[in-house]
């Protein structure tokens, strides 16, 4: 069974920086993706970073130049290093990793895990 943990939110100043991360255990497949996405009080879940199956990076425009997404395939985690917190990027930050496998030249997704979610706060 697949099991997704976030951890690193907390409470942090405008201006400051956080790094999320993202284990996921009890996975070996061979084929898949990790994103970030975050909801914040009142407002819709938001998907703002994500390592492709094919291993390329995608950012939301609220984030592209303050957020960086990577990966430790050894570690089987996932991190998100933020930078120039605003008050705005307040949310519960969630990882969500899938997994795919190939049929006939063809991806289709075969798992869709969530974690728990972390809390990130930025005060002004």
């Amino acid at each position: 069974q697949v099991h997704v943990v976030e951890s690193g939110g907390g409470l942090v100043q405008t201006g400051g920086s956080l790094r999320l991360s993202c284990a996921v255990f009890g996975d070996d497949s061979t084929i898949n993706a990790v994103g970030w996405v975050r909801q914040a009080p009142g407002k819709q879940r938001e998907v703002i970073a994500g390592i492709t199956l094919i291993n390329t990076t995608n950012y939301a425009d609220s984030v592209e130049g303050r957020f960086t997404i990577s990966r430790d395939y050894a570690k089987n985690t996932a991190y998100l290093q933020m930078t120039s917190l605003a008050f705005e990027d307040t949310a519960v930050y969630y990882c969500n990793y899938k997994t795919y496998v190939l049929r006939d030249s063809t991806y289709s997704t075969s798992g869709d895990y969530w974690g728990q979610g972390t809390q990130v706060t930025v005060s002004s």
